[in-house]
This record gives structure tokens, C-alpha cells and sequence, in this order.
């Protein structure tokens, strides 16, 4: 594994969630189509009460929609230059600074989907890859966090790859590629709702994270909504611990939704920790969250019988 001073080296939302827009709806030439809202699924307010907005009951609605209405990025490809192994080896070291200075969860998913973003903008230069992850990372802290890592402290963990006024030139072209388009509903806070809804239990809510931080290691991840990836991360992790036929209630999307994307997190957690790819299940195989990673493994290779 790389540590925080090692260089770097080259569908849409289910019909049972959107309520509103009718199929057949015209929409005038040169006006883009509002995506369908999601209806508040029953006991939302009880779940933002959960999660400790409880001040937040007459919004809870347009809350839920902002969040599991989100749209997916376009499923551009990644720039030639730029492989998923690539990709997957920026994120991996990503995940070691982000936790090496303690950031929020939402950060890291935000400076991921920034640099996804970015990398289907345009051409990216193979060298400056980890340049652009730094300064995904650094706008996403400007977003997410009250106190913010110092640039010149960024340079460091990248043992002086590039200096503090490349960063800061590299933060300036990330803003005026994306136009400054930076708010993003994660899928950490989708998955937070979720899994209020579902009244899921602790050890259900941290096999879903790593799953969900698993699945940002892969490429095709970033073509997921965020509420679709979360619904699947929760969804599997039921089905992990509880048996094969348990699945979150209420179901916000159909099997047939979830399918595609589980699949991609059950063969990320039973690569383990593979070179390039290793930050995650490492981070979760630590006693504080339980050896998660290791527990998840096992469980996938050797399945439990569900309730009778």
C-alpha cells in the first residue's frame, strides 16, 4: 500500500421512486426536461429524526428529492490516456490521505466525483493525474470541511511532486472545466437515509459503506445515481448478513435496478487487498470497524442460510 508520503506513479431512478413528470409530457424546443420527483416514502420524517434533522420535518420532501434525484454523470469514457487502473490507483491514494488527515466521508466522495467529472471533460495529462486528485480532494474540503488541510501540507503527502502554485493552478482549470458546478448529494448521505428508512441495524449501515467505498475504486461506479448506488450497497449488505431473499423495506427500486451494480461490489470485495486497490479493504479490516473487510469476504465465499 502506498502511504500518504509515497509519490504516486502512472439508469435511471425506479418508477416506484419518481412520481410527477408523465411519459408523454412535451416539452418546448430549447427547455430541458425537469427529471421526476421522487413521492416522500412513508416514515421520512421519522428517519431525518434519525439522523438528528429534526428541525428539518416541513422540508423533508424536497429534501428527499434533492438527494435520490441526483443524475448520474454521462457515460462518457475515460480520456485515452487515462486507463480504469489509472483511475483506480488515484482513488486508492486518495483514500489513504483522506483518512491519514481524518476528513469527513462526504469529502471523499465528492473529490472522487470531481474527478470523474473532470476526467470526462476533456484530455488529461498522464503525469499531472495526481495533481488533479489533490486538487479534486482540496475543493472538496473547501465544500465539506470546517478547517481546511493547508496546501503547502497537500505538496508534502505527495513527496514534493508538485508545488503549492500548481495545485493552486490546478484547483483554477478544475473550476473553470466544471464551471464551478460543484455541489454533489453524495451517495454517503443517500445511504443515510436509506437506511433510516429501512431501520437497518449498525453492523447492516457499515458492511453498505464499504461496499459503497468499494464501488469508488471502480470506473463504471461513476455511471450510477447516487441514490441506485447506495440503495445497492444497502440491499447487498442485507442480503450479506441476513440471508439471500432479506432486502431493505421500503423497496425504493426493483431487483432488477440493483442487479447490474452488486455484482460490481461483490467481485471489489473479494479481490482484497490487490495491488493499486488495497487502501479500502485495509482501512475497513482495522478493529475499528470491525474487520468488516475480512467478515464481508468470508461471508461472500461461504454465504448464510436466511431466516426460515
Amino acid at each position: 500500500m502506498l502511504g500518504p508520503s509515497s509519490s504516486f506513479n502512472p439508469k435511471s431512478p425506479s418508477a416506484s421512486v419518481a412520481d410527477g413528470v408523465a411519459a408523454g409530457m412535451s416539452v418546448s424546443p430549447g427547455r430541458r426536461e425537469r427529471p421526476p420527483q421522487p413521492c416522500a416514502p412513508p416514515g421520512l420524517e421519522e428517519a431525518l429524526s434519525a439522523l438528528g434533522l429534526e428541525g428539518e420535518r416541513e422540508y423533508a420532501g424536497d429534501i428527499f428529492a434533492e438527494v435520490m434525484v441526483c443524475r448520474a454523470l454521462p457515460g462518457r469514457a475515460l480520456p485515452r490516456t487515462v486507463t480504469p487502473e489509472m483511475r483506480a490507483l488515484v482513488v486508492d491514494w486518495l483514500v489513504q490521505v483522506h483518512e491519514y488527515l481524518g476528513l469527513a466521508g462526504d469529502t471523499l466522495y465528492l473529490a472522487v466525483h470531481l474527478l470523474d467529472s473532470y476526467l470526462r471533460a476533456g484530455r488529461v495529462r498522464l503525469r499531472r493525474l495526481q495533481l488533479l486528485g489533490v486538487a479534486c480532494l482540496f475543493l472538496a474540503c473547501k465544500m465539506e470541511e470546517c478547517v481546511l488541510p493547508e496546501p503547502a501540507s497537500l505538496c508534502l503527502l505527495s513527496a514534493g511532486s508538485f508545488s503549492r502554485a500548481e495545485l493552486l493552478r490546478a484547483e483554477r482549470r478544475i473550476l473553470s472545466r466544471l464551471d464551478f458546478r460543484l455541489h454533489h448529494p453524495g451517495p454517503l448521505l443517500c445511504l443515510g437515509l436509506l437506511a433510516a428508512l429501512a431501520g437497518s441495524r449498525p453492523q447492516v449501515v457499515l458492511l453498505a459503506t464499504y461496499f459503497l467505498e468499494l464501488s469508488l475504486l471502480e470506473a463504471e461506479a461513476a455511471e450510477w445515481e447516487p441514490g441506485r448506488r447506495a440503495a445497492a450497497a444497502l440491499s447487498l449488505a442485507h442480503r450479506v448478513l441476513d440471508g439471500a431473499d432479506s432486502r431493505p423495506e421500503p423497496a425504493l427500486y426493483s431487483p432488477a435496478e440493483l442487479d447490474p451494480l452488486e455484482p460490481c461490489m461483490v467481485r471489489a470485495a473479494l479481490r482484497g487487498p490487490a495491488p493499486g486497490r488495497a487502501a479500502v479493504f485495509l482501512k475497513y479490516a482495522r478493529p475499528q470497524r470491525q474487520g468488516t473487510s475480512l467478515a464481508a469476504a468470508l461471508l461472500l465465499r461461504h454465504p448464510q442460510p436466511g431466516p426460515p
